[in-house]
């Protein structure tokens, strides 16, 4: 039989499979589930700077000073929804889901400015975390903040956290980035261990019958595979930290096209949002199977095989590629 197991973030994973960050992890009996059902890691749900924010004396401050000018100043504050947890609650609930599953938990910090992320790190890793995973969700929508200013405070808080913690770390990165290569090495000299690629922005929609701007959750599907691919595959051998891969995967062939493409595991959240924890042993029987079939006797002996440093043409990664695809395309009759 073939052999799953993976090193990330210096941990040994059974598979490559880990359940990404999500509701799944809310509840104690979820993450058994996830566990019985034979993920190789956990990724706890997001602690988000807003809820942080919420536990802070500056809080306190802006409520202060916003009530004298404005009838609406709590709406200073985001909609946590349902979603969220205080600081305090999710700490705890981290150590009882580390407590009750066999796998590693990563917790996951989702923010951008320094504030209290190295406090919550440092409290993460003595809850019991095996490692961070340190979420830059940001949409820069000011015409005035540069990309130097933006990269500058990314870097800043991941060798923030980076000092705060002994346990690994890494960064999940936003596809849009101006020279992502270079960003990504530089993420991994300021203390990332591993980078996770990509975050999935939730694009809002609108609602014509009332003039409003609404929330719109739709969860991915295998086509979105192909952009963390391509940037796996392009990253593969030239920056010194593991990958991971998020986005997309849903079935065998995306955990194995992944593995290909040079990452340490694949993070799955979708899938498993609308078919079940089944579909974890589905999709590792298969990936058995495959390999065993195409005389594969390992995870690593397929880990970055067709990374553009190994393909015979690794202009297929880049734009030189564009045109042929195009011209491939036939007109309709």
């Amino acid at each position: 039989m073939s052999d799953l197991t993976t090193q990330y973030l210096g941990l040994t994973l059974k598979n490559p499979i880990v359940a990404s960050a999500s509701p799944l992890t809310k509840k104690i009996d979820s993450a058994k589930k996830l566990d019985a059902a034979g993920v190789g890691a956990i990724v706890m749900y997001s602690l988000f700077e807003e809820q942080i924010i919420h536990e802070s004396l500056e809080l306190d401050h802006y409520l202060t000073r916003g009530t004298n000018s404005f009838a609406e100043a709590l709406s200073y504050l985001p909609d946590l929804g349902t979603y969220a947890m205080g600081p305090g609650k999710y700490l705890d609930h981290l150590t009882a889901v580390k407590k009750s599953v066999s796998v590693p938990v990563i917790g996951s910090l989702n923010g951008v400015s320094k504030g209290g992320w190295t406090k919550y790190a440092h409290y993460m890793q003595e809850a019991g975390a095996d490692a961070i995973e340190l979420n830059l969700y940001y949409l820069p929508t000011d015409p005035d903040l540069t990309t130097v200013e933006l990269e500058n405070t990314y870097l800043d808080l991941i060798f923030d956290v980076r000092s705060a913690v002994k346990i690994p770390m890494s960064v999940k990165l936003s596809p849009f980035t101006t020279a992502l290569p270079n960003f990504a090495k530089r993420c991994v000299e300021a203390g990332a261990n591993g980078l996770v690629l990509f975050n999935r922005f939730y694009q809002p929609d609108f609602d014509l019958d009332n003039l409003e701007v609404v929330d719109s959750l739709v969860l991915s599907s295998s086509d979105e595979l192909r952009l963390p691919l391509r940037w796996v595959s392009i990253l593969y051998g030239k920056v010194n930290a593991d990958l991971a891969l998020t986005t997309g995967v849903h079935t065998a062939t995306d955990v194995i096209k992944s593995m290909m493409a040079g990452a340490k595991v694949t993070m799955i959240a979708s899938e498993l949002l609308k078919n079940g924890y089944d579909r974890i042993p589905d999709i590792l029987t298969t990936m058995q199977f495959w390999m065993e079939e195409h005389s594969y006797q390992s995870i690593h002996q397929m880990q970055g095989s067709m990374s553009q440093q190994a393909v015979k043409e690794p202009a297929a990664f880049e734009r030189a590629n564009y045109m042929r695809v195009l011209g491939s395309y036939r007109d309709l009759p």
